[in-house]
């Protein structure tokens, strides 16, 4: 069921990439990935966009520490440095939003990155004021994309979205949620509104989004992010100190989160993928899911077993 390796020279190799001894960003040749990340299409405009972001929950929450925004600094880095762009950030995650800014202003980022945030709050004029705080915390003239986060007053947040949007404060609009017992909601929002994105939790081991909204999203031309890829955390808990399996190797993966995020990724609906760290090993490590080939069908069903 597990493909074979070509000679044991290679089986070597990857057992050293397995163990953390060859790290990922140094594989030898015959191993090399693409040199650009992929991007996919925002199906309302065809903007293409790379497929491995960064969240910030709770990792961006460290206020004016100098020395964990000198460590935020150097993540954001990473990841442009390896073509991502996508940075997501909501009120609800404390100073994360302003550290973001900081840290974009630190690096020279802000033209490189395409800025994702949230509103989350409820009533017009506090989702307007709220808005505003955003744009002046993330340093940005306008925000790539607007979303309205966990459905909060949906209703009443839309209209604005879609006022900020004419104006050009606002590229794009979406909404958001992050557990599977929303996702009857979220789908009729999905059907009975004209949105850009969705963002939902989706992973090897939470696989509801594939029953409806994943198929939904592909037929409304709506563009998806994953949040929590990684199974909100646990899943990578779960498998540290097992083996990565060799197979994986064949779609250029040398460790769990690199297998976890191409799982992901392999769908044809999702967009981007913004699995959230403050580390940059992490980061180094989370958008090398961004480059190469994906799993099959067959060779999704053997993720799905590796972490059952």
């Amino acid at each position: 069921m597990r493909p074979p390796f070509a000679d044991a020279r290679r089986r070597r190799l990857l057992l050293l990439a397995a163990s953390g001894t060859l790290l990922p960003f140094a594989l030898p040749p015959a191993f090399a990935q693409a040199t650009a990340m992929n991007k996919r299409a925002i199906p309302s405009t065809g903007e293409m966009l790379p497929v491995v972001g960064c969240g910030t929950w709770r990792t961006f929450d460290v206020g004016s520490d100098p020395a964990a925004q000198a460590r935020l600094a150097e993540v954001l880095q990473i990841l442009f440095d390896n073509g991502g762009s996508v940075i997501d950030s909501s009120p609800m995650y404390g100073s994360s939003e302003a550290v973001a800014g900081s840290v974009l202003t630190r690096i020279g980022g802000h033209k490189r990155a395409f800025v994702a945030t949230k509103v989350w709050t409820e009533g017009r004029d506090a989702g307007i004021a709220q808005m505003e705080t955003s744009l002046r915390l993330w340093q940005q003239p306008r925000i790539d994309l607007m979303q309205i986060h966990n459905l909060l007053d949906w209703r009443t947040q839309l209209s604005t979205l879609r006022d900020w949007k004419a104006r050009g404060l606002i590229r794009y609009i979406g909404v958001t949620h992050y557990t599977s017992s929303a996702f009857s909601e979220v789908e009729a929002v999905m059907r009975s509104e004209k949105i850009d994105f969705v963002q939902i939790n989706y992973a090897a081991d939470d696989r509801a989004a594939e029953d409806t909204l994943l198929p939904l999203a592909k037929e409304r031309g709506i563009a998806v992010i994953v949040n929590q890829p990684f199974g909100g955390g646990g899943l990578l808990g779960r498998l540290k100190g097992k083996p990565v399996p060799d197979w994986s190797r064949e779609i250029g993966c040398a460790t769990w989160a690199q297998l976890l995020l191409k799982y992901v990724l392999a769908h044809p609906a999702v967009t981007c993928v913004i699995p959230g760290t403050g580390r940059p090993d992490y980061m180094r490590d989370n958008v090398r899911a961004g480059f190469g080939r994906y799993p099959d069908e067959s060779t999704r069903k053997l993720i799905v077993e590796s972490v059952a």
